[in-house]
């Protein structure tokens, strides 16, 4: 089965859909659109994110509208629990996708005014040279990278939280295995060599405008949301309009200290980072005249601070608001604060923000300015979401043939499943289509549960398995699936709510954003609004955004997001009272399935003693 076929994403929070066959040519539309205006007439921004799965590049012109996007895949390798990549295999993908993305939007390097650069938070190992250094039991230097979703410092976390150190305060109470702190100590532990051998340990997507720029300046983003930086130790030298570099004053050297990482505060904290910036600061002088050629651009063309992938989705549709949902009773400072971005890929991230800081235990942060600047940014998260749809209906016996129908009818499998659940709902004479699966529950914390609940040895649940192995059986099972995924959206949201948010808006991006069974049972289950961005690639106009706030175009990040968001469709809750009730019932059983759960290992546990 063809992935790039799929409703799926390619990454965690990598957001790379995986489109419909007919939906997967917007590079040409583009070019058929933007072919006959003057070159000299454009001003361009380039949004470069690299996910999982691929590195993505997307040229939009200074209203915000796609002009031409490509993507080149890339490398990964999965060994003895480990997962990992490569720096080196990135840039290049990165180089061809952005010079497919050029000659696919007719743009030439003279109006690319500004680049910015989105990545998954991968955790990338380089000498003093820059050369990549291995993370690997192998010994491949090649593979240099610990992917994002890499969960083989699950041991080191626990340990760290255990100390109750009060910078896990801002993480939600613990730090996460697919944060950078418990990856470093892994390493430490495991490759000496190694260790011994880098010079600069980098999230991916600094990394990036890093070999683009030789600038080593940090985002506030990836620093306080993967590495324990307290950005808000900012909040009294800097404000957005001056978005000058600060020199890092957030590390805790305390915490590195008692972790048992205390050497990465030598030098000034050189290895972690000595100064920060808001996302989107100009970085040294643009591009270098290596990366320049490289990218088929022009030396010298302004560079952004980065943005974790998801965040730049954040960035891409916050201010995505119709005129029709617009609150006159609301200050306008605070509107944003009542929005929750949904950035839905290989995971799903939950994203609000608020003027003042709120400590929700499960959810990460609150970080200062790590999204928008000068606000503080709660994160949630589920952290197999596409791919545990994905893993749900490859893994069934029905998938081969049905793959092989939806190729011969030019349509993704989930299209062909969801008109299979149409056809059932006929077929079984019931009132709407979500009442299809009364006797299927899924918990969906397959690779562990990351918000609310924090619980990475967590385990998904499935509930109500007969010897059917019919298509129909796999249509309900995904139904069941995207469901529970939902009903875990929807904890997250009212514990928000419960502990100080206000949120009554969700803005969905990704590549399940475009399925719309997914985007409808979310606005039923979680029963709130849902609207989705104009442009199909929200993750690449936040990266994009960047190089304009960069370029100097804007006077800041959330200027830029007003002026380059735009809303599209908005998809409402059923009005349906009955709809309403069975979900609430749903819920209640998928509540119940991880509190089982946790009866289970303590009876297993108690056995073992």
């Amino acid at each position: 089965m063809s992935r790039a076929r799929t409703w799926s994403s390619s990454s965690l929070s990598d957001t790379t859909p995986l489109l419909p066959l007919l939906a997967d040519r917007p590079s040409i539309a583009a070019l058929e659109m933007t072919a006959a205006v003057p070159s000299s007439s454009r001003t361009v921004y380039l949004g470069v994110d690299v996910g999982t799965g691929s590195a993505r590049a997307g040229l939009f012109d200074d209203h915000g509208r796609l002009l031409g996007s490509a993507s080149s895949p890339i490398q990964i390798w999965k060994e003895r629990g480990c997962i990992e990549q490569s720096s080196t295999d990135i840039w290049h993908a990165v180089c061809a996708a952005v010079k497919s993305a050029c000659s696919l939007g007719n743009v030439i390097a003279e109006e690319v005014v500004g680049i910015g650069f989105a990545a998954t938070c991968s955790l990338v190992a380089v000498d003093s040279d820059g050369s990549p250094v291995s993370v690997s039991w192998s010994g491949d230097a090649r593979r240099n990278v610990i992917v994002w979703m890499d969960h083989r410092a699950v041991n080191q976390a626990e340990r760290i939280n255990s100390r109750n150190s009060p910078v896990l305060q801002y993480c939600g109470g613990s730090v996460s295995p697919e944060m950078q702190a418990p990856k470093l100590l892994w390493v430490k532990e495991n490759l000496q060599e190694s260790w011994s051998m880098v010079l600069r340990w980098m999230d991916l997507s600094d990394w990036l405008a890093y070999r683009a720029t030789g600038d080593d300046t940090r985002s506030l983003c990836t620093t306080v949301c993967k590495w324990t930086y307290l950005g808000h130790a900012h909040m009294e030298l800097a404000s957005e309009k001056e978005s000058h570099i600060m020199e890092a004053c957030g590390w805790d050297d305390d915490f590195w200290e008692e972790i048992g990482l205390g050497d990465l505060v030598e030098g000034n904290h050189a290895k972690l980072g000595r100064s920060v910036a808001f996302p989107g600061h100009p970085l040294g002088s643009g591009l270098t005249h290596a990366a320049a050629k490289e990218l088929g651009l022009l030396v010298g063309t302004p560079v952004g601070t980065s943005l974790i992938d998801a965040h730049a989705g954040g960035v891409g549709v916050m201010e995505s608001m119709p005129m029709s949902e617009s609150k006159a009773d609301v200050p306008a400072e605070e509107v944003i604060s009542r929005r929750m971005v949904l950035v839905c890929g290989t995971s799903t991230c939950h994203m609000a923000v608020s003027r003042n800081k709120l400590f929700i235990p499960g959810v990460w942060g609150p970080f200062w300015s790590a999204m928008v600047p000068e606000y503080w940014l709660t994160e949630g998260g589920q952290s197999a979401t596409g791919a545990l749809l994905d893993y749900m209906v490859e893994n069934h016996v029905a998938a081969p043939l049905l793959a092989n129908r939806a190729a011969s009818q030019s349509i993704s499998l989930y299209e062909l499943l969801n008109k299979i659940l149409v056809s059932m709902m006929h077929e079984s004479n019931i009132s709407f289509l979500s009442a299809l699966t009364k006797d299927i529950h899924v918990l969906p914390d397959f690779h562990g549960n990351r918000s609310p609940i924090a619980d990475p040895n967590s385990k998904g649940m499935v509930c109500g398995l007969t010897l059917d192995a019919s298509e129909k059986q796999l249509a309900l099972l995904y139904l069941a699936t995207l469901q529970g995924i939902a009903y875990g959206t929807r904890h997250i949201v009212e514990h928000c709510n419960s502990r100080g948010h206000k949120i009554d808006t969700l803005l969905a991006c990704g590549g399940l954003a475009k399925n719309p069974l997914y985007i409808q049972e979310h606005a039923d289950i979680v029963g709130l609004p849902i609207i989705l961005p104009r442009e199909n690639e929200p993750v690449l106009l936040g990266a994009a955004i960047l190089g304009a706030v960069a370029a100097k175009k804007h006077s800041g990040l959330h200027d830029a997001m007003r002026a380059l968001n735009a809303a599209g469709q908005v998809i409402r809750p059923s009005k349906d009272a009955r709809v309403k009730k069975y979900h609430d019932a749903k819920y209640q059983v998928f509540r119940s399935l991880y509190e089982q759960q946790l009866s289970y290992r303590s009876i297993m546990t108690q056995a073992l003693q």
